[in-house]
């Protein structure tokens, strides 16, 4: 299917609603939820924090707290940099001109830049050698901000799309419309769709997450290279 111009519809306001093309919307959540099933791996392997579950970093600091256990730097930071990371995109897509496949490609781009960063970053220090030190600290930021661009880039052009790292909802939304599809009265109505998509993406973290475990633990620091290989595509493939 070839791919086409996205539409925009403007409100009385200067709002626009864009339409993405097909394309987009069948790939993209895809391979980014392979994308963020190895930031979340490589981080918490290598710089014991989950840069892509903020769910996860809260549990920690909640169950640590409670314990009287030590509270790290990069498990607090964590949270306000994820915050002030979605907030940046929204800023970065309010100030730009382009919209549409256009945006897309510009906060892929960013996403890109920011986990190439941490690649080289990595490469440089070696943070994993010190997961609490200033260098770990400073890598795992990085990625928590590039996560963050993640999230926010595809509420902003993709709003369709659901999570590509938080799985516990994909997981239900699988369930939901298999057990639905296969009753007599469903309740949701069918949707092949939504069972797909969800099937993908709970596919797509998994095969991230296999991966970036393997390649922690025959790259090191350098595994970051296979999240920054996939985000080059990600940005010249819509």
């Amino acid at each position: 299917m070839s791919m086409t111009e996205p539409t925009a519809v403007h409100t009385g306001t200067g709002a626009s609603l864009v339409t993405m093309s097909s394309r987009s919307e069948r790939w993209l959540p895809t391979l980014l939820s392979v994308i963020a099933g190895m930031v979340d791996v490589i981080g918490f392997l290598s710089l014991g924090i989950f840069t892509a579950h903020v769910t996860g970093n809260i549990v920690v600091i909640g169950a640590i707290v409670v314990r009287h256990n030590r509270v790290y730097a990069e498990q607090i930071l964590a949270i306000p940099v994820f915050i002030a990371a979605v907030a940046a995109t929204w800023l970065v897509a309010k100030a730009s001109s382009r919209r549409g496949i256009g945006l897309m490609r510009s906060l892929l781009l960013i996403q890109f830049l920011l986990i190439t960063c941490v690649l080289i970053f990595s490469a440089i220090t070696k943070p994993s050698a010190d997961p609490h030190g200033l260098m770990a600290t400073s890598t795992a930021m990085i990625a928590v901000t590039a996560m963050g661009c993640q999230f926010a880039l595809l509420r902003l052009t993709l709003p369709i799309a659901p999570s590509t790292a938080v799985m516990t909802g994909n997981l239900t939304n699988a369930v939901l419309a298999l057990v639905d599809s296969s009753s007599q009265t469903p309740l949701m109505g069918s949707d092949s769709k939504r069972l797909t998509g969800a099937l993908h993406l709970l596919v797509g973290f998994f095969i991230g997450c296999v991966l970036a475990a393997a390649a922690v633990m025959y790259l090191g620091d350098w595994a970051w290279s296979l999240p920054a290989a996939l985000s080059a595509a990600a940005v010249v493939l819509p």
